[in-house]
């Protein structure tokens, strides 16, 4: 098992920047791409980033080229999202997940291991 803790999350302004973090814990070696989604109030939850364990490959939704890097330090271990320039359309609950089987991935459903949100708010 894995298990995977969110936070940085908050309350911001229009065009701020803000960075999210997730902390594996348990069978982190079995994982092979940490990534982050995003959910907002009554829409699907979207893929947002993904990177493999060994930091060297990265996978990023169109709509957020540009706008978030997402990196990570596998001696804590602990995968990152720094979003910059937020708009309120941004306000969600961002998740991060992890896969166990080889590649990148946007699709929820490759996802085996979720942790529970940290809520970003931005405000106009």
């Amino acid at each position: 098992q894995v298990q995977l803790v969110e936070s940085g999350g908050g309350l911001v302004q229009t065009g701020a920047s803000l960075r999210l973090s997730c902390t594996a814990s348990g069978r982190t070696s079995s994982t092979y791409a940490t990534g982050w989604f995003r959910q907002a109030p009554g829409k699907e939850r979207d893929f947002v980033a993904a990177i493999s364990r060994s930091g060297i490959s990265t996978y990023y939704a169109d709509s957020w080229k540009g706008r978030v890097t997402i990196s990570r330090d596998n001696a804590k271990p602990t995968v990152y999202l720094q979003m910059s320039s937020l708009q309120p359309e941004d306000t969600a609950v961002y998740y991060c997940a992890a896969k166990v089987s080889f590649g990148l991935a946007d699709s929820r459903s490759e996802y085996d291991y979720w942790g529970q949100g940290t809520q970003v708010t931005v405000s106009s």
